[in-house]
């Protein structure tokens, strides 16, 4: 018998092979993201992270670099903190709530199409309020009208899931779900406070949203799901997270709200609760930090993107530490000597930063088909968010430097948060890398 030898047709006449077909579907496609939510959400939010992040980066080097005048109709400080509170963490806040809610509530998922219209008016609310504080405020109060009515319908149907669910622990949910509801209070009141151009209305807003809503969604969820990561990656580490804990971490947040009021109306406050509120954010200081350690600081520093979830919760402690500084010296000067807005951008760049941060990049990879893991870009973005915001930090403590430290800190988180959109961003909207569904 002779043996045939079989030879490979040359590649001119071959088939298209399926890998061609594996290309063309790898292509980034405005319909995959609606497979899921959380698709739809980080997009649309790594979307407004990074033009924030330009348009910041843009008014500091004009205002401080070259001395170029800015227009402004609403307040500089007012217009940054209002996008900055509202303008990403809610998008991303909408794909996490929607792609984890119905599996913490036992229910089928979210067609991700019905979120479609609010998140269109909440991009396009945003587009008309950045030209509105350059222009004329009424307009800014109409794009934030836009933007209240996209979260309000976000809230409304996550409450939905909330009353459907049959499951027996909810509590995480419904907590969430009532810090929503203040989220729209606090964008509802921000908008008034525009029109009426009654700034301390709307700053009284923000700290609503800030504190109550913001903040409230981030302690709770670091409550469930810090402690889970970390047992997940290191089993000798007990994943605790009594629920007095989750209560205690409400109950200060929620009070700050009251506080931030007295601040904007009734500044100086009397000795006696002016002592007690430094002794109150001191002890919080302590206690977060003892916390962290119990969590499993030490341990998860050798995982990259555990790593980032404790090392941004850190930031918390710091943040209560440097209010506790603050208001010390406040009281002690009579009014003359402070923190000014340290404990704020060690709040809102480290804490809220830094989290978002690792979790997008866990759920981006999670969800995409890839390794949970922070590989060198993202460990260096990471890295670069935590400069941005001990430049920002500096510049409020070193004020005769700030207007170096402010640019600096504006074009590094800048270079961080835009680099992250640009590397996550692309996943969203391609086929997960396992080739599953979602």
């Amino acid at each position: 018998m002779k043996t045939i030898a079989i030879r490979p047709l040359p590649a001119s006449a071959r088939p298209a092979t399926s890998s061609a077909t594996s290309v063309a579907g790898d292509r980034w496609r405005w319909q995959r993201l609606f497979d899921a939510p959380h698709r739809l959400g980080f997009f649309a939010g790594a979307l407004m992270l990074a033009l924030s992040a330009l348009w910041w980066a843009a008014v500091l080097l004009v205002t401080h670099a070259l001395q170029g005048p800015v227009p402004w109709a609403v307040s500089r400080g007012l217009a940054h903190a209002l996008w900055f509170a509202f303008g990403f963490m809610p998008l991303f806040f909408t794909g996490f709530l929607f792609t984890a809610g119905p599996k913490w509530l036992g229910l089928p998922p979210v067609d991700t199409r019905v979120l479609a219209p609010a998140l269109l008016a909440s991009l396009a609310g945003w587009g008309v309020f950045v030209l509105g504080v350059h222009g004329a405020a009424a307009l800014a109060a109409i794009g934030l009208a836009a933007v209240a009515w996209g979260w309000a319908s976000f809230t409304w149907r996550f409450v939905g899931l909330v009353r459907r669910s049959a499951v027996p622990d909810r509590l995480h949910a419904r907590v969430i779900a009532a810090a929503c509801v203040a989220g729209v209070a606090a964008l509802v009141s921000a908008s008034v406070g525009l029109l009426l151009q009654r700034e301390d209305v709307a700053r009284a807003a923000l700290q609503l949203g800030l504190w109550g809503f913001v903040g409230v969604v981030y302690v709770t969820v670091a409550h469930r799901m810090i402690p889970f990561f970390t047992a997940s990656a290191l089993p000798f580490v007990a994943a605790w997270r009594p629920t007095l804990l989750l209560g205690l971490f409400v109950a200060l947040f929620v009070l700050q709200v009251p506080l931030a009021w007295a601040d904007l109306w009734w500044w100086p406050l009397l000795p006696a609760p002016a002592w007690a509120r430094v002794a109150l954010e001191a002890s919080a200081a302590l206690g977060l930090a003892a916390l962290a350690l119990r969590w499993g600081l030490v341990q998860s520093l050798a995982i990259r993107l555990l790593a980032m979830l404790h090392l941004g919760f850190v930031w918390l402690a710091v943040s209560f530490a440097l209010a506790a500084a603050s208001h010390a010296l406040l009281q002690a000067s009579h009014g003359q000597l402070g923190l000014g807005l340290a404990s704020q951008h060690a709040l809102t760049m480290g804490f809220f930063g830094s989290l978002l941060l690792a979790m997008a990049t866990r759920v981006a990879c999670g969800h995409g088909g890839r390794t949970l893991a922070a590989d060198d870009l993202a460990w260096a973005l990471f890295w670069a968010l935590q400069a941005a915001t001990l430049l920002r930090v500096a510049a409020a403590l070193w004020p005769a430097a700030e207007p170096a430290l402010l640019v600096g800190a504006g074009l590094v988180w800048a270079l961080a948060v835009v680099g992250w959109a640009l590397r996550y961003g692309r996943w969203f909207g391609r086929p997960r890398a396992d080739g599953k569904p979602g």
